[in-house]
């Protein structure tokens, strides 16, 4: 593959020092601005690129007070002759926080950009600039991809442990040069609140970065934000951040675990009962926190299409907010199902007018592993496979329904990766192993967490007919990050033949299984 090379390390590490200087005050841990305060605007929260296609990114920042958003970008790290874009106006009604959309980009090159906060009663005064860049999706088949993905993020109690260098999974990450990082949900577990210090096996000690967001579970909008920023407080990630651009998809720990439409909580931690009124709060924080095309649109959602040159199309879905909820899941017709009727024709609309080589469908919940809602008495089903292995029922009829149309369209090139159950596995689902036979073999790969509780695997459903072909999965529950089982995926198309690798990594970006698939087949 012909992969550009990164920016400069001394342009990356300017933008990260600025970060780490700003972030070293005491108001920034998670504090509101201080509009009091003297001086320039500051964007000590580092920057992102995110949805990037062949001619466009979007490009985002957070300011510690009100300040006017500009973005340049050049050909080089030096600026010279750089091009400016206008961004919004940065206030308390996006929390400090906005996105620029860059379009007219050229295809395939590395793109340098900067970001400077001005003042907005005198534009002349700028802060210091933050650095960031990216490489556009190329328009020639030749030049290949390459991206990483897995989930869930500061899940369990595990935060940021200044002890281990706090993320590290996002330093081995970017060493392999990606084009793109695909996170499959669970950015934070708004649910999950940190203590300070947390026991070990063998009497150790687990130290948490604390701040009084993550004190408590997430109820206001300001406790959702806080929620989002106390992540940029890791230094891995406002270095990652800076140099490779996201798509980003979100699962349950948004809001709050194994959510659903119209579920009143029983959760005696939440004041606020009502989820939909959770889900409202955590869905602007979450538009609000990352750079996504479709959010920033009139009724913006999460689920889209990525188009990364002529490899590749990446297909984000939204199993929150459509789905039906949790139950046995086991009842004979379910028109909702997890997608919901809209978001399942336009997947199957979408994945029929697809003319990549490959298509990965970003999912953010297995399809099938039986994943159990344990937050009820009852027996009920999270996700999609509820432990019945013969014909489908429930919400598996719109999967059954969606591999159908697959074969029946012969769709080729389909690829399924998920995150969401904390360990990394690969399953190969062939109908000749199936209760239901009308669709044609494919794979899914699971990897995460990134830096969350382990668990042990899930069980299979037969439906489908998976086979596990690889498993690495701790043996007891909530294996702390300080013990290992963190993972990442990366996959790798070749510009010349096609193929496409997935490549299962640890922490450390060990190799644990690999995965060689051949382009223009049906399924896959």
């Amino acid at each position: 593959m012909s992969h550009r090379p990164f920016p400069g390390r001394r342009s990356v590490l300017r933008g990260s020092l600025a970060a780490s200087a700003a972030l070293s005050l005491p108001t920034a841990l998670g504090a509101a601005p201080a509009f009091a305060r003297s001086g320039r605007p500051r964007a000590g929260w580092g920057v992102q690129a995110g949805d990037v296609t062949c001619d466009s990114g979007l490009v985002w920042v957070r300011s510690d007070r009100p300040a006017r958003m500009i973005v340049e970008t050049s050909a080089t790290e030096s600026f010279r002759n750089p091009r400016r874009w206008h961004g919004p106006l940065l206030g308390p009604g996006t929390d400090f926080t906005g996105t620029t959309p860059l379009r007219g980009l050229p295809s395939g090159e590395q793109i340098h950009y900067r970001v400077l906060l001005a003042d907005p009663d005198d534009p002349r005064r700028t802060g210091e600039p933050v650095t960031g860049s990216f490489r556009t999706a190329s328009a020639k088949r030749r030049d290949g991809v390459r991206f990483v993905w897995s989930g869930d993020l500061a899940g369990q109690g595990w935060g940021i442990n200044p002890d281990l260098g706090g993320y590290r999974i996002y330093e081995a990450m970017g060493a392999l040069d990606p084009d793109f990082f695909l996170c499959s949900g669970d950015n934070i577990y708004a649910d999950g609140p940190l203590t300070e210090t947390v026991a070990l096996p063998g009497g150790r000690t687990w130290r948490n970065i604390t701040t009084q967001e993550k004190a408590k579970v997430a109820e206001t909008l300001a406790e959702f934000r806080g929620n989002f920023r106390y992540n940029l407080l890791d230094e891995n990630l406002r270095a990652f951040n800076a140099r490779v651009p996201s798509i980003i998809q979100w699962d349950d720990h948004e809001v709050t675990n194994n959510w659903y439409p119209g579920e009143i909580l029983g959760d005696t931690r939440y004041t606020e009962k009502n989820v939909d009124v959770l889900a409202s709060r955590a869905r602007q924080a979450f538009s609000e926190y990352f750079p996504i095309s479709t959010l920033r649109r009139p009724g913006g959602r999460v689920h889209r299409v990525q188009h990364h040159g002529p490899l590749l199309d990446v297909f984000v879905l939204d199993m929150r907010t459509y789905r039906n909820a949790n139950s046995t899941d086991d009842q004979p017709t379910d028109p909702q199902g997890i997608l919901g009727r809209e978001q399942l024709e336009w997947l199957k609309r979408e994945l029929a007018r697809s003319r990549a080589v490959w298509k990965v469908i970003a999912s953010d919940m297995p399809i099938g592993l039986v994943v159990p809602d344990t937050g009820d008495s009852k027996p009920n089903i999270e996700a999609v496979a509820q432990g019945d292995p013969g014909q489908p029922l429930g919400r598996e009829l719109q999967i059954a329904e969606l591999l159908r149309f697959v074969k029946h369209r012969r769709i080729t090139g389909t690829v399924w990766l998920t995150a969401d159950v904390h360990y990394t596995s690969a399953q190969h689902y062939q109908p000749s192993k199936a209760a239901f036979t009308d669709f044609e073999p494919f794979w899914e790969f699971v990897s995460g967490p990134l830096n969350a509780g382990a668990f042990p695997a899930n069980t299979l459903d037969g439906t489908f007919g998976p086979d596990r072909v690889f498993l690495k999965a701790p043996t007891t529950a909530n294996v702390s990050p300080a013990d290992g089982y963190q993972f990442f995926g990366e996959v790798d198309i070749d510009g010349g033949s096609g193929e496409l690798t997935v490549r299962l990594r640890e922490q450390d970006g060990t190799v644990l299984f690999t995965q060689v698939l051949q382009p223009g087949r049906v399924g896959q």
